[in-house]
């Protein structure tokens, strides 16, 4: 992949996890020419996300169906979307930016953790233990990992989806999710528990969870806290994802 279409696969990588997990959800779907989104299937504003948009129309459309759901929302905008900022921001708030990165699987930079192992999920008890640890330390905790786990188990444990636990001499104390999409092995929900973090847990599981993806090409959206553990791992910034977000009031 050249450049240009490792940035598109980052787009579409995550644009198709969205709305799979949306849909899973029970949110509205739209997919035209004119806009794609997901919106009203989760609490999560990260997960009622408008995609892509090729109209200034869809701002307010995508509003007005987040008020009618009543859900907070983002528009994910990279650099495929050709939408004034001031378009967006009419209706929504800049909440930061994700720097979009790739790496060539195989050039990765080996990182292991000597009493840690890998367990791919594969049934809904492998599925609660997953949902247990992403809830001590991801986003919004317990509250987020029971959505995600929610939707995980109805899209099922084979792929495209890739679930992984990390223990460290027995104990689970990481997770990571690979989504195969775009031809590209994405990376999504990589946490290490607070007590263990600083250890390389997280560089780690990433590795184990991507060699065996089968993918040549794996992207991530990274947090600015995360960005530096991407890059000692071989990961290289080709774009970056800024985000807006609205809530409800109230």
């Amino acid at each position: 992949m050249d450049d240009a279409e490792l940035v598109r696969a980052i787009e579409d990588n995550a644009a198709e996890l969205l709305m799979a997990m949306g849909a899973a959800g029970g949110g509205e779907q739209r997919d035209d020419a004119v806009a794609r989104w997901t919106i009203g299937g989760s609490p999560i504003d990260y997960h009622n996300a408008v995609v892509a948009a090729a109209d200034e129309r869809a701002v307010a459309e995508s509003l007005a169906l987040l008020k009618k759901h009543g859900v907070p929302g983002n528009w994910h905008v990279g650099p495929s979307m050709q939408i004034s900022r001031d378009a967006i921001l009419a209706g929504f708030a800049a909440a930061g930016s994700e720097p979009g990165m790739a790496v060539r699987i195989d050039e990765l930079v080996p990182a292991e953790v000597p009493g840690l192992s890998l367990t791919r999920v594969g049934d809904d008890d492998a599925l609660a233990v997953w949902e247990s640890t992403l809830g001590q330390g991801f986003g919004e905790g317990e509250r987020e990992a029971r959505w995600v786990a929610s939707v995980y188990q109805k899209l099922g444990y084979d792929d495209p989806w890739q679930h992984y636990i990390g223990w460290l001499d027995g104990v689970p104390v990481g997770t990571a999710t690979v989504f195969l999409g775009a031809g590209v092995a994405g990376l999504y929900f990589v946490m290490t528990v607070p007590d263990v973090r600083r250890r390389g847990i997280g560089a780690a599981i990433t590795c184990g969870a991507l060699r065996d993806a089968g993918a040549e090409y794996a992207v991530l959206e990274s947090s600015p806290a995360g960005r530096s553990v991407y890059e000692r791992l071989g990961f290289r910034e080709y774009c970056t994802i800024e985000l807006y977000e609205w809530a409800p009031t109230g």
